[in-house]
């Protein structure tokens, strides 16, 4: 992956010009490629070859604070094999695993051939998970999202050094994460340090391993200007590095309390967020981590929906929707 500032321009602010010798190499690069293409184009028509498709998993505040019994059955419902705990003030199902038990909440996901996919932690910051991994490990669970922390509202050189220094601090907790077999993923919130595109490509350099990832919301890049195509491309640049991606577009935002038509906008096929080109991305880098169809309700604690019944049928619009779009480009 290029860093945001790697090309180098000649005097005239372009790139240089290849020399014959580059340009022959390149060449026979390109005709290499195209062959492969060809062949690989081949091997896709092959009836064994499996389709590219989204993993879903549940997160569990889309369904307010309602109980864990209520919200398990949906995991299947929405097409999902796994579920995403979310703590007070979103949700309060990760206060709920405590105190059923997580021996007993595991069995209850084995009933339904599902399992812990995510553990949501912004309130305990990224230098606060050692109890969190370890509890992730015991249940097998792959995924830690929380935010990034430090300086906020850098740009250029400034935020390249501060996003290292961050994942410096980091790396005695990557440790933890790696001895019990867990991703800690970083989302791009606003107000932070890991907010703009050029953040998250840093972040995706500087990540030592794949016990550090991103968790990628077009929600909070879309208040920096960007669109669809723009997300696409930082898709492709942060590559491997991305763990989990909300299908969660701006709408008409979802801090201040409105009606409910116009904070459904949010939600995948309903506001002006065109998903075809970020899930062509998803297809190119054979995304193979987790996707949450999500949007945040106001106030936060509630379900999207008033049912259990309404919010399963909402993601399945949303669903739908993201479905239809992807069988465009397959």
């Amino acid at each position: 992956m290029h860093s945001p500032h790697s090309r180098q321009l000649d005097r005239t602010g372009h790139e240089p010009a290849m020399d014959r010798r580059s340009f022959m190499a390149r060449s026979s690069l390109g005709l290499a490629g195209l062959l492969a293409g060809t062949h690989q184009g081949f091997s896709e028509t092959n009836s064994d070859a499996k389709p590219f498709r989204l993993r879903y998993c549940l997160p569990s505040c889309m369904y307010g604070k309602l109980s864990l019994e209520e919200i398990l059955p949906e995991i299947e419902r929405i097409g999902a094999d796994c579920i995403d705990l979310w703590p007070k003030p979103h949700g309060d199902q990760r206060e709920q695993a405590d105190a059923m038990g997580w021996e007993s909440l595991g069995a209850k996901l084995k009933d339904r051939n599902a399992t812990l996919g995510c553990l949501t932690r912004y309130d305990l910051g990224p230098f606060g998970l050692k109890e969190e991994l370890k509890l992730a490990g015991k249940m097998h669970c792959p995924l830690i999202v929380t935010g990034g922390k430090g300086p906020v509202g850098l740009s250029g050189t400034d935020l390249k050094q501060a996003v290292r220094e961050f994942v410096e601090k980091l790396k005695p907790h990557l440790e933890v994460a790696a001895a019990n077999k867990v991703t800690i993923a970083i989302e791009n919130h606003g107000n932070n340090l890991i907010h703009t595109p050029d953040s998250l490509r840093w972040l995706a350099e500087y990540a030592p391993n794949k016990h550090l990832g991103i968790a990628l919301a077009p929600y909070h890049l879309e208040t920096l200007g960007l669109g669809a195509k723009e997300l696409a491309a930082l898709i492709r640049d942060i590559g491997p590095h991305l763990s989990m991606f909300y299908a969660w577009q701006h709408g008409k935002g979802c801090m201040t309390k409105l009606p409910k038509e116009e904070e459904l906008l949010q939600m995948p096929g309903r506001g002006n967020l065109d998903f075809t080109p970020i899930l062509a991305a998803l297809k190119s880098i054979q995304y193979q981590g987790m996707t949450e169809i999500f949007m945040h309700p106001v106030p936060r604690g509630i379900p999207i929906l008033p049912t259990a019944a309404e919010v399963t049928q909402e993601v399945n619009r949303a669903r739908t929707y993201l479905e239809s779009r992807l069988n465009q480009i397959q």
